[in-house]
């Protein structure tokens, strides 16, 4: 048996086929994990030697921005159908029903070691014509830069592509990260790490939706 395969996404090989390396079914995992710089300074100051060291490490955290990151999943399904799967309206979705993508959790700091985790469920591929993995900052100042951001999605037997949200430009709020869809007969991801700034428009997900043509439509929402 062919052992599970660590794929890195980049610019230079930003695609990679789910078929060929057996990947067909069952469960995908999407983990998003970053670094706050509010966490960040927490650990820094817990790790600081002496009065003034753990004195100038607090001043640090006190002044460091904190951050909420929101991972989600567009779908649009082979019959026409469009949903979302995130936080934001408390749109969780489901792994065993439609639309058989789920978000598990709400990581409001960066602090969690588990990040963020969204599941696919590959048994019902058949549904999806396009899954878009994207990113945006719900809550929090500045930008993606300096939070280190990583996208790692894992099979049921391991398999592990990993997207690297780098090249960050000034002011970039959300990123589509990844996009999962039939293409020549397989399924594949691609890596987009494609940036979105304030300037873009004013309703993030509105916005990276009509970049990829899927044709949803939005209403305001909290969590």
């Amino acid at each position: 048996m062919t052992p599970p395969a660590t794929v890195s996404l980049t610019k230079a090989a930003p695609l990679v086929s789910l078929d060929k390396h057996g990947v067909t079914s069952g469960l995908i995992r999407v983990n998003l994990n970053w670094t706050s710089p509010q966490a960040a300074a927490a650990r820094a100051a817990g790790e600081a030697r002496g009065l003034i060291g753990r004195i100038r490490a607090s001043l640090r955290g006190a002044s460091a921005r904190s951050v909420d990151l929101d991972l989600g999943c567009m779908i649009r399904c082979t019959d026409g159908g469009k949903t979302v799967v995130q936080a934001l309206g408390n749109a969780f979705g489901s792994v065993h029903d439609f639309p058989y993508v789920a978000l598990d959790a709400d990581d409001r700091t960066g602090a969690a070691e588990a990040g963020e985790n969204l599941v696919i469920n590959l048994d019902h591929q058949a549904e999806f014509q396009k899954l878009l993995l994207f990113v945006y900052i719900y809550e929090g100042s500045g930008d993606f830069r300096g939070l280190d951001a990583v996208v790692t999605l894992t099979s049921d037997r391991g398999d592990r592509f990993r997207v690297e949200l780098d090249d960050c430009p000034p002011q970039a709020h959300a990123c589509a990260i990844a996009l999962i869809k039939r293409q020549k007969g397989e399924l594949v991801i691609s890596r987009e790490v494609r940036w979105f700034t304030p300037a873009d428009g004013p309703g993030v997900q509105d916005v990276i939706s009509r970049a990829y043509r899927l044709g949803m439509k939005w209403t305001p929402g909290r969590k």
